[in-house]
């Protein structure tokens, strides 16, 4: 089979490897598209938050069809669409457990779950995304049509935010430098998308000068973070998604008290998979627009390169087309 491998640091390879054999209790799945995440640059650059080793295959935002099943395994059957969380225990799968970029891989059904006929490969491979930006919502509180919610930064989870605000009613306004993922934010259901030199005036035009009943953080850039203080309404609600490790920038703190404000933080999307994917299924959110480039196993090498460039790209996927029943899976 083909598998994309990070061999080192900063060596990234396509390789042509055994097809994996499965214990009683794993799967086989085979792969249908997978999406190329900053962390994923994280890890070809040797710096991943937790531990773990070369030659390793990337990709955990992901779908795929059920090729094999151990001889223990009754939750799932050839044939079945599934996609599956990253975060296994102490592992993280595509990082310390080689992951989803390759023609076929093995899982635990612990791990999965249905992909809703509603939802395509394409689909499905956002669902990881997607849910980081469903979770923080969840967090923050009952976000609905009496808000107008503020995203600060249209990387691939601030436009999930976005997307998912505009479903569940919210006046969703997105401040974002970029003119091009400004674009894409009105097509997923902003109402404004603006420079962040417009976004006080335009927050106080729809908001009537209240401010933000929501702000959603998704940049990660602490200068920003602070800002989101400032562009709060009064018992305001503020998620923090966007992740910065070490630097800092003066903030406002005050604010938190005078405005009565709630914040919360969040990382990754623990235990609302199943809802996810329920959300998504129901809501029939179009997430194509955050796919901008797609590129088959032979040039997975490009799809690595053109996310890591950041240039034009908001979320580079690979997609595959290995055959179900897999050639050669032994069980144990």
């Amino acid at each position: 089979m083909k598998a994309l491998q990070f061999v080192q640091e900063d060596s990234a390879a396509v390789r042509e490897l055994d097809v994996p054999a499965i214990a009683a209790d794993e799967v086989l799945i085979a792969s249908r598209r997978v999406g190329v995440c900053h962390s994923d640059i994280e890890l070809l650059e040797g710096r991943y938050i937790i531990p773990f080793e070369y030659p390793v295959i990337p990709g955990h935002e992901w779908s795929g069809e059920v090729a094999a099943i151990g001889s223990a395994v009754t939750e799932f059957a050839v044939g079945d669409r599934v996609v599956g969380e990253c975060v296994i225990g102490d592992d993280h799968f595509g990082f310390s457990i080689s992951g989803a970029a390759a023609e076929y891989f093995v899982a635990k059904p612990a791990w999965l779950h249905r992909l809703p006929a509603e939802l395509s490969w394409a689909a499905g491979a956002l669902v990881e995304p997607f849910s980081v930006a469903y979770y923080a919502l969840m967090r923050v509180g009952n976000v609905n049509g009496s808000d107008v919610l503020v995203v600060l930064g249209a990387g691939p989870i601030g436009l999930a935010v976005t997307a998912a605000a505009a479903a569940l009613g919210a006046t969703t306004i997105v401040v974002e430098p970029s003119e091009e993922r400004r674009t894409v934010a009105l097509a997923l259901g902003a109402v404004e998308a603006v420079h962040p030199d417009d976004a006080a005036a335009t927050l106080d035009r729809l908001s009537g000068s209240r401010g933000a009943d929501v702000v959603v953080e998704c940049s990660g850039r602490p200068e920003v973070m602070a800002t989101a203080l400032e562009l709060a309404a009064f018992r305001g609600r503020i998620a923090y998604i966007g992740i910065d490790v070490g630097r800092s920038a003066p903030a406002p703190l005050g604010l938190i008290q005078s405005k009565e404000l709630t914040i919360t933080g969040s990382i990754g999307s623990p235990g609302v998979w199943p809802q996810t994917l329920r959300f998504l299924a129901s809501s029939g959110i179009d997430l194509s627009p955050l796919i901008t480039h797609v590129y088959g196993i032979d040039e997975a090498t490009d799809a690595v390169a053109t996310a890591r460039a950041q240039r034009g790209v908001i979320k580079a996927h690979v997609e595959l087309s290995a055959p179900v029943p897999a050639p050669a899976a032994p069980s144990a």
